[in-house]
Order: structure tokens, then sequence, then C-alpha cells
């Protein structure tokens, strides 16, 4: 089980990270169709007792892996397979859009990091939604028990203007809300130009208000909604958003995204210079998405669900939020570093720890 970081280190490493990502997915991906994730399902599957219920979904455990990996909803099967218990993927939007030019993501291996300026590539909502109606009923017909839950994380496309964004928010939503377990509002990518301006509360209200109410009239059925936000926000903004999200009832807060902070990094700092622009994500998230965390219990109440994301790579990142309040946890980074087994092994240590 440790194979992966040794050929991380002495084969991906020497690979553009693009393509490293690429293969390593592809290879899962492979693995499922051939059947032989389905087959080790019950050597990955999380232990019963992980079980837990939010926002009125059964989850089959509290760790789950975040927005940003299956951007396009190609991989929901093979990565439930491999013991996460839900799988947020986008970020989708309106219309089919190729991100920004290449290369747009980079390693910082020392910090155990990475920073993307990926731009929300995606091939549009009405193309994904066919996909994520497609895992759903395998998913629902595979599982007798708690069956792994498929998030949707919706964003802004790009040539679309910042007045426009609702009514864009609103077309991925009338595709892809029916199929989704949960809806997540993305205002928070650094990567798309003017997208963060939408967390200002005048702009979040109406934009969260619409996507809820269509939601759920195009399912039939109340769609859980939640909004994620930046690291970067200041502690006066986090509680602005926190008492927005009160005001319209959302049933949860995910926090937090990348951070356009390089603060405090082992990285040379010439070669972070050199990046440029994009979102850091990793473990030098860590503290700043545990303050947000914390802010957020203290201002919501005890029913609104908060998923946490940002800096987690082990079970006891994973305990260590759930314990300052998080109902979920979420992780994506420390996946690129650790390989296909790393959900297995937090579910596995989570599961001695509780």
């Amino acid at each position: 089980m440790r194979i992966y970081p040794l050929v991380f280190k002495h084969v991906f490493t020497k690979m553009d990270p693009e393509q490293a990502h690429h293969f390593a997915f592809n290879a899962i991906k492979i693995a499922q169709r051939a059947g032989l994730t389905k087959a080790a399902r019950k050597f990955f599957a999380p232990a019963p007792k992980l079980n837990r219920t939010v926002m009125g979904i059964d989850f089959p455990s509290p760790f789950g892996l975040a927005a940003g990996f299956d951007k396009g909803a190609t991989g929901i099967l093979a990565l439930s397979d491999i013991g996460f218990g839900h799988v947020e993927i986008g970020t989708v939007t309106g219309q089919a859009q190729p991100g920004n030019p290449q290369p747009r993501l980079f390693r910082l291996v020392d910090d155990r990091a990475v920073i993307n300026r990926m731009g929300f590539n995606n091939e549009g909502a009405e193309r994904v939604a066919a996909r994520v109606a497609g895992a759903r009923q395998v998913l629902k017909s595979d599982y007798a028990g708690t069956r792994p839950v498929i998030g949707v994380n919706i964003g802004k496309t790009k040539v679309v203007e910042l007045e426009d964004a609702v009514a864009d928010y609103l077309s991925s939503t009338r595709q892809l809300a029916i199929h989704a377990d949960y809806l997540v509002v993305n205002v928070s990518s650094p990567n798309t130009p003017g997208l963060r301006l939408l967390q200002s509360v005048d702009s979040l209200r109406p934009l969260l208000s619409e996507v809820g109410q269509l939601a759920d009239k195009v399912a039939g059925r109340h769609i859980p909604l939640l909004v994620k936000i930046a690291p970067d926000l200041s502690d006066e903004d986090v509680a602005d958003v926190a008492r927005l999200a009160i005001e319209l009832e959302l049933d949860g807060i995910i926090a937090t995204n990348t951070t356009i902070g390089r603060e405090n990094l082992n990285s040379d700092a010439a070669k972070v210079e050199e990046i440029g622009a994009g979102g850091l994500s990793g473990a030098p998230l860590k503290q700043r998405s545990l303050e947000v965390l914390r802010q957020l219990r203290s201002l919501v109440p005890a029913e609104m669900a908060l998923i946490s994301v940002g800096g987690v790579e082990n079970a006891t990142d994973v305990k260590e939020r759930l314990d300052a309040g998080a109902d979920l946890v979420q992780g994506y980074t420390a996946f690129l570093y650790e390989g296909p087994f790393w959900a297995r092994s937090i579910n596995k240590d989570l599961e001695r720890m509780l």
C-alpha cells in the first residue's frame, strides 16, 4: 500500500502534473471498467460504524472527495469503489469550456501542496448531467445498504458577464439538480475572473435563492443546497456569509476553497513566483481552513451542515475537523500524493479513533 508514494516520487514527479493526474485517474477508471474495483469493494468499503446522516442523506463515511478531481463525472463509480463516502463532481459550468491555457497545474512537493489555475475546464452541464444520472442509477442498484453519495458543484461560465451570472448558474441547475444528492454553488475559485465578487452578500442572496428554488422545482424534491467559500475571506465576511446562510435556510456551507495566499511555504520562493497566479491547495491551508470551520460552527445552528476541506491529509486531520464541528470532511490534494489506498487508510484509522 506504500508503493504509490515511490511511484509518485520516481515516475509522476517526472511528468507534467496535469498529465500525471490524467494517467493516474485513467488507471483507476480502467480498473473499474475491468471489474477490479468492484471485486475489491469490500476491501475498500468504510466500516458500518462510520455511517452518518447529514442533510437528510445517509453517507457511508464522513470522508469524501472534494470537487476538482473528477470535473466531468467520468469516474464516480471507480472513486466510490475505493472508499470515498461521497464524490463531489465538478466544478461544472452552464457552457462547455476548455479552461485556461496549459501549463495550469503545478506541484509544490516540499509543501505537499498544489497550485492550479485550471479555470473550470469541463464539458458543460448537459453532457455532465447524463453521466451523473447514469452513475447514480448504478450506485442505487449496486449497493444494498448505504451507497456512496454524489455531490454536484456548479460555477460560472467564464465568458458570461457577472450581471448574467445568476442565469448561467440556473442553466446548470436546470440540467444537474435532478441527478444530484446535494448541490454546491461555487463562488470562490480564484481562477475565473470576477467570480469571488459573487461572495458578497448582495450578490449571493439572489443567486442562492433562485438556484435553490429552481433545484427543488426541477427535481420534484428538496435538493440540499450549499455554498463553497474561500479561505481568504475576512472573519467579518465569513460572518456575513453565515448570517445569509441562516436567513436563506441553506442546508450547509463548504469551507474552504483554494487560497491566493503564498505565506509560510517551504518551497523555493523564486519557483513559487515563477508559477504565478492560481489557487493553492494542500497542507498549507490546514490552519486557516480549521479557523474558518470553527468560526462558522460558532455562528450557524447545529442543524446546518458544515463540510470542511483544505489541508486534510490523514485520519487525524479528519477527526480534528469532526471534533471542531464539521459534519463531513473532504480531501483532494493529498490524494495526488498518497494514491488509490488513501481513502481506505483514512476510513480504517478513523474507525479505530471513533
